[in-house]
């Protein structure tokens, strides 16, 4: 028996374009390959084929398929030939046939008759007396005649048994089995849908598997809005998007694929002239479905509604694709004006409207960092630290380690422009028009003399011999460890990367001081439109009297940016890392300190589980740090 999982894998040891390309001339563009149609004479080429993604489509006459419908369309094989020829090419033995698997698929092909007869049974209802109630709903829906035919309404009837007369001519059990009886212990079976609009879901292929019912009487107050079939061997709601086969079609020709979260969105969508629009069955998206669009376009659109739980929706579905995610492939995100769906907004401002609302679509990292950030306040320096912590366990689940990589540097930024906003220019603060003692003058007079050359900066020592003398007393003590020295050490050697991080450093209290002459250097040579360059850093803290950070200072902490060997962007990652490390651990130190201080003076439980919590967040916080040395120690 020929499974899908057996077909997926033939196809995907083929390569279309060598496959079509022996007897079609192929020419390159892009990712794809284009030609003149073979299956219908034209000028100009129209025909694509993508390897990627598996499949040939022409935009002239509609010709789609992948390489077994090339087999059969384009060199006539029948299909098993087909099957047999790219399997023989490709390395595969053919599964013999499996009588259980073949009795399966016979079932399934029969259970496919009694959905069709059931289809066709609940449109027949809808334009009969009973289905009066279901036609006035259609009616306020506003959707036109065209619309009803195509997504197949019908309607079914209240009563217990009706289906089960209607379809006598198949045993109870199929039409149990088919999800459209539901047998219970102690009692007769009955018709799941009674009362109801209803509206086919239809596979890939166009073909009914299961059922969704709108109910219609406002009495019914228990019983759910919307109600689908359960999970069959026809139908698996986690592996289903309705609509997806007029929507595939339609999203070859625009290139875009729109989710929005019920059919009756779908529909109403598609009345507005919006026909590539998909929806998951009563579920959150699943990593399934993610793939199955992927497959179409490399970018959907989500548009949720408005509201709480639309919010929630579309984070459930970051979530769900954050670990998916690879170059190229993504998910954009659209969230409506409060309030409204699809429908609401077609209906108030027209399909104008929502086009450009589709048109404002956010990118996943975009929406992350605004939800994350909106959460909950963020008044406190461990409210702060908590919205890092989730930003950075959602980049944790990413697996791509260069889509990682990047989701985390840009959400760090992010967070480190929000937590320290940007400082007026020391340069611009307090007189202008002269130099404070510690900085450095490019211009003489003024606080004293100086003298730029080439990109070398000389001291000033003589402005103010006795503040420079207090620098150098405080740098021989005060925060001086392994990780300010390594900072230090990286900044001097990537000197680029002190303006990314020069707010943060200047709103921390109680670095090492050497720090303080980084960030003077950097504000002179910012206002002065001059590139800071490692040999003029290192010479400031030589002649203030300074040390340059040696290798003893951080020889347990061999970050990668001290590493000789390492990239830019490798030592770009690295050092927002171990900023973010410095800058957070006095702020949890300080807070650790008055926990524990509150807990020594009170001996209260509050103030002890004050003090355990923090000092957990240390512990975490120690732990992290080693983790990240020994990464980077074994990496250099």
């Amino acid at each position: 028996m020929l499974t899908p999982q057996w077909l997926d894998q033939l196809r995907a040891r083929t390569t279309l374009s060598a496959l079509i390309g022996r007897s079609t001339r192929l020419q390159k563009a892009g990712r794809e390959f284009k030609a003149c149609c073979p299956f219908h004479n034209e000028k100009s080429p129209s025909f694509t084929v993508n390897d990627e993604k598996g499949f040939y489509h022409c935009f002239g006459c509609g010709a789609h398929g992948d390489a077994i419908r090339w087999m059969t369309d384009h060199q006539g094989l029948s299909f098993m030939d087909a099957v047999k020829e790219l399997a023989a090419e490709a390395g595969m033995d053919v599964p013999a046939p499996d009588p259980r698997a073949a009795k399966a698929a016979e079932k399934r092909d029969t259970l496919h008759d009694v959905m069709a007869d059931a289809q066709a049974w609940f449109v027949s209802n809808l334009s009969s007396p009973g289905g009066e109630a279901a036609r006035g709903y259609l009616a306020t829906r506003g959707f036109d005649a065209h619309t009803l035919q195509r997504f197949g309404f019908g309607y079914a009837p209240e009563g217990r048994q009706a289906m089960k007369e209607a379809l006598g001519k198949f045993p109870e059990a199929m039409l149990i089995e088919a999800g459209l009886r539901i047998e219970v212990e102690n009692r007769d079976p009955y018709d799941r849908f009674r009362g109801r609009l209803m509206l086919p879901i239809e596979d890939a292929r166009g073909r009914v598997i299961a059922f969704g019912g709108r109910i219609l009487t406002k009495e019914k107050t228990e019983a759910p809005k919307y109600l689908n079939s359960p999970d069959t061997p026809l139908f698996d709601k986690g592996r289903t998007l309705y609509n997806l086969h007029r929507a595939a079609p339609a999203a070859r020709q625009s290139g875009r694929m729109v989710v929005v979260e019920g059919y009756m969105d779908v529909v109403a969508m598609a009345a507005a002239g919006i026909g590539e629009c998909v929806a998951p069955l009563g579920t959150a998206l699943t990593e399934h479905q993610i793939e199955m669009l992927w497959r179409h376009v490399e970018m959907p659109v989500l548009c949720f509604d408005g509201d709480a739980a639309g919010q929630r929706a579309a984070m459930r579905a970051v979530t769900r694709a954050l670990p998916l995610l690879r170059p190229a492939h993504s998910l954009r995100i659209v969230r409506l004006p409060e309030g409204m769906d699809p429908d609401d907004l077609i209906k108030a401002k027209g399909a104008r409207a929502m086009e450009d609302i589709l048109g404002t679509a956010k990118s996943l990292v975009d929406v992350l960092w605004e939800v994350e950030r909106d959460a909950q306040p963020l008044t406190t320096p461990e409210d702060k630290a908590g919205l890092k912590a989730r930003l950075m366990e959602h980049v944790d689940a990413i697996q791509h380690p260069d889509i990682a990589s990047l989701y985390r540097r840009e959400l760090q930024d992010r967070y480190s422009e929000f937590a320290f906003p940007k400082r007026e220019s020391r340069w611009q603060q307090g007189d202008r028009g002269q130099s404070r003692p510690g900085q450095w003058n490019q211009r003489g007079g003024g606080g004293g003399r100086g003298n730029f050359q080439k990109g070398r900066w000389s001291p000033l020592p003589e402005s103010d011999p006795e503040s420079l003398e207090r620098l150098r007393k405080a740098a021989s003590g005060g925060a001086r460890d392994g990780l300010s020295a390594a900072v230090l050490a990286g900044l001097i050697r990537w000197p680029d990367q002190i303006a990314r991080h020069a707010e943060a450093l200047a709103r921390t209290p109680g670095l090492d001081p050497r720090f303080s002459l980084l960030l003077d250097c950097y504000d002179v040579n910012h206002h002065a439109k001059e590139p800071l360059v490692s040999e003029a850093l290192a010479t400031i803290l030589s002649n203030s009297g300074l040390e340059i950070p040696g290798t003893a200072e951080y020889s347990g902490l061999r970050f990668g940016f001290l590493n000789p060997d390492a990239s830019a962007d490798q030592a770009a990652e690295d050092l927002v890392q171990a900023v973010d490390l410095l800058v957070e651990r006095p702020v949890l130190e300080a807070a650790l300190a008055q926990a524990t201080s509150r807990f020594e003076s009170e001996l209260s439980d509050e103030a002890f589980a004050e003090q355990q919590r923090l000092l957990k967040r240390k512990l975490e916080f120690d732990s992290r740090l080693r983790q990240m040395a020994t990464r980077q120690a074994a990496s250099s």
